[in-house]
């Protein structure tokens, strides 16, 4: 183990950042702006849930001229052989001989997500080795209620390991006979104790349909078909919670919620689902490769925590009944293994990539204490639980495979913001959901972020630990979303490096220049950076700008994240162009 190298990138210079008004000037250079609101609190919705039931079954798709709703009716595609199944495929959470796979059959015109309506239909799975889907290998059929919104996740075993395989459903009775999905590929996992060389994760977070278009997801299917990706990590907010309008993007809403009010509901939560689940890029994406996901607080609600919410009051009603109907429609519309922790399930788990990773997906929302700032007195407050705690301790005790990647949808690192400049620290406060602190000299500064690990330094401190305890040489990367912008840090523990984390940044969801309306590449970013690198030296690249997604390349040598970038997430069918990539050896970070 080593301590933090000198030649961690530091200060690029500081100097007095410009106000709001001066950045709106047409004759600055621009920069992309910085985070994301993770504060920003949707308008509750003042419609009762029985109300909301009602209104699921009416609810129409929108903002494709293909998956328009008409009349409470949801319009088959054009290509009527996949009109029973107009929210796509999907698979996840492979394992060395299966994969889940997944889709949703609507078996009649009234049966939108989240209706409840609809009859039982028998699906038949198929997966085979080609496209063409000649070569079958294993099926069966599989009996789709409305019970599950008439979703299917089908684990079918005796697979290859380490092998790509492609699969469809197909309907065997009804007016719908014979109507077959699209065609998915997929890969397992490389056998237990086989050396893959090398595995590439495409790493992806936070998708608000309203604030933009899902070029990134495209990006990803595109990457997959090339081979450069041979599996999705997700690590969280895959949909947001909010009413219509109330978290746009820099223009408005590029396309409207359904439904329009905030989601509380199982039929909201539902109905919110389909309407993702009917965009074409997402679609793809899912189609492409295997997912694997977990969720973060905009699946249920906004800052959640084990027993409310801030984004939650009494006119949404009961807490649990609320929490639970998220988690099942999470569990119904997602291809993953697990069940709701409220039902005593858990989605915390294990996927092992050969002899090269494992890598572990927590869920930081079940089970932590109400975000408060560090106090004295009194017990600390958890983000994981004792029982999460203690399987992720287990895991990491016994671990022997080259790395630990560990997926976290809160940022890890500490994050300091001390002296920030009064005309950026309110936003950046706000976007990273960081609160007014007072600094040893009594300045006021944000300072601290108690929704992201900052609030529970107690377990960080215990993570660590154990860390530096049973893997001193420093082959630990954790993989982050949630704060919109692109990070690399060194994780410290007692001085000395034991961790890496990378952190991708948002598919859609705003960053400071959207909220402030500022130009991209903006002196307001520029410096706002050299003064979070000044201030926390464990930073070796950020970026509070840019929309995308990120490539992971984990080899023996090293872990290797490349940021990709959407050109222009307003505009349908955007362009990506390359970031940078940064590179952990198991002692520093080294920029690309």
């Amino acid at each position: 183990m080593k301590s933090p190298p000198s030649g961690w990138p530091g200060p690029v210079g500081e100097g007095t950042i410009p106000s709001v008004e001066q950045q709106r000037r047409p004759w600055l250079v621009g920069r992309r702006g910085l985070l994301r609101s993770a504060f920003a609190v949707g308008t509750l919705s003042l419609a009762p849930s029985s109300l909301d039931r009602v209104h699921a079954s009416s609810v129409q798709s929108v903002g494709d001229a293909r998956t328009a709703g008409v009349g409470g009716r949801l319009e088959p595609y054009a290509d009527v052989e996949h009109s029973a199944f107009m929210h796509g495929v999907a698979s996840g959470d492979p394992l060395p001989t299966s994969v889940i796979l997944w889709s949703r059959v609507t078996p009649s015109p009234e049966a939108v997500p989240g209706s409840g309506l609809g009859a039982d239909v028998t699906l038949r799975w198929e997966v085979a080795t080609d496209p063409a889907m000649r070569d079958i290998v294993r099926s069966g059929n599989v009996l789709v209620t409305a019970a599950t919104d008439h979703t299917v996740h089908v684990d079918p075993h005796g697979l290859a390991p380490g092998t790509v395989y492609y699969f469809r459903f197909g309907v065997l009775e009804g007016e719908l006979a014979g109507a077959s999905s699209p065609v998915g590929r997929t890969r397992t996992a490389p056998a237990e104790d086989a050396d893959p060389g090398e595995i590439r994760l495409a790493v992806a977070s936070c998708a608000n349909f309203e604030a933009g278009y899902f070029g990134a997801y495209t990006g990803i299917a595109a990457a997959a078909a090339r081979g450069e990706v041979d599996a999705v990590v997700h690590l969280g907010d895959y949909l947001y919670e909010y009413a219509s309008g109330a978290y746009p993007g820099r223009h408005g809403i590029s396309r409207p919620h359904v439904p329009t009010w905030e989601i509380t509901s199982l039929a909201d939560y539902r109905a919110r689902y389909g309407n993702y689940r009917r965009d074409t890029e997402l679609q793809a994406a899912h189609a492409a490769a295997p997912w694997v996901v977990t969720w973060d607080d905009h699946e249920i609600a906004n800052d959640a925590w084990e027993h409310g919410a801030a984004g939650h009051t009494p006119l949404a009603g009961e807490w649990p009944t609320r929490r639970d109907a998220a988690m099942q429609a999470y569990l119904e519309w997602l291809p993953v293994r697990g069940a709701a922790p409220s039902r005593g399930g858990r989605i915390y788990r294990s996927l092992r990539f050969g002899t090269l990773a494992e890598l572990h997906m927590l869920d930081l929302r079940s089970y932590r204490s109400r975000p408060t700032l560090p106090r004295v007195g009194g017990l600390p407050p958890t983000m994981m639980g004792s029982e999460q705690f203690d399987w992720l301790s287990a895991r990491l005790s016994t671990a022997d495979t080259r790395w630990n990647l560990i997926g976290t949808s809160v940022m890890m690192a500490p994050l300091n913001m001390v002296s920030l400049e009064a005309s950026v620290r309110g936003p950046l406060a706000t976007m990273t959901g960081a609160a007014e602190a007072s600094t040893a000299e009594g300045e006021k500064a944000a300072a601290a972020n108690p929704d992201q690990w900052d609030g529970y330094p107690a377990d960080r401190a215990r993570l660590l630990a154990d860390l530096s305890r049973h893997h001193p040489e420093g082959r630990t990367v954790f993989l982050t979303g949630d704060i919109h912008s692109e990070w690399a840090n060194h994780i410290v523990h007692d001085r000395e490096v034991v961790a890496a984390e990378l952190v991708t940044t948002s598919i859609t969801a705003r960053n400071i220049d959207d909220i402030l309306a500022l130009p991209e590449d903006s002196l307001v970013a520029a410096t706002a950076e050299s003064h979070i690198r000044t201030h926390n030296p464990h930073v070796a690249h950020v970026d509070l700008d840019a929309h995308g997604f990120a490539i992971l390349s984990v080899t023996h040598a090293g872990v290797t994240m490349r940021w990709l970038r959407v050109d222009d997430i307003y505009t349908r069918g955007s362009g990506l162009h390359a970031g940078p990539a940064a590179t952990y050896d198991g002692r520093a970070i080294t920029l690309v």
